[in-house]
């Protein structure tokens, strides 16, 4: 992974022109693995909080259903521009939350049910293992009781940190396209941390 996807500058750059791309896996599949992982709680009054949401449409997944209270955060302030954007083309207006915020020192207003990243924690190992201790600690004061987070990763082992705040669990490795038949096998792997 290039080494400069932990500054904002790299990030500033990119969303000049891009307006809509998705890491790893689109956010259809993406929902479609974490649903059977998702708190049972989680209604239309659920609270939300979505990590790196860059030019990614995942926030409009939820709010497809129902769920509006949806806080979409970014190092980058054009990500919110590009996630307004998207959001109010699927749905003809703006209802959730866009702000900018950096992962690894979150100030929580709120606790929530669900926390949510789509590869945002890899851009975030580029600056090293303390960058996702950082994170995960951030990320442990944001949990309401119950709550997870679900995080999306191209790395086996990328929570596989001591000190950790948070209980880590696969629950899924996906496999990646391959471009002919005899390539090896990558997978992309989504973990469950939760409150120990």
């Amino acid at each position: 992974m290039a080494a400069d996807f932990e500054k904002q500058s790299y990030w500033h750059d990119r969303f000049t022109s891009e307006t809509s791309f998705e890491w790893l896996l689109s956010s259809h599949d993406f929902m479609s693995i974490i649903t059977p992982h998702l708190p049972p709680h989680l209604g239309p009054d659920a609270r939300i909080l979505h990590i790196g949401s860059g030019t990614s449409a995942l926030q409009n997944h939820f709010r497809a259903r129902g769920i509006l209270n949806v806080t979409n955060i970014d190092y980058e302030p054009l990500a919110a521009e590009r996630g307004k954007a998207l959001e109010k083309e699927a749905f003809g207006d703006v209802k959730m939350t866009y702000d900018v915020a950096d992962a690894t020192n979150l100030q929580p207003r709120e606790r929530y049910d669900l926390v949510v990243d789509k590869s945002t924690v890899d851009a975030i190992a580029c600056g090293g293992d303390d960058a996702v201790r950082r994170m995960a600690q951030s990320v442990a004061l944001c949990l309401a009781e119950g709550g997870v987070w679900i995080s999306l990763s191209f790395s086996a082992h990328r929570f596989d940190l001591p000190d950790l705040p948070l209980d880590v669990q696969t629950v899924a490795h996906v496999p990646t396209q391959k471009r002919s038949e005899n390539d090896p096998d990558i997978f992309h792997y989504c973990y469950r941390l939760r409150a120990r």
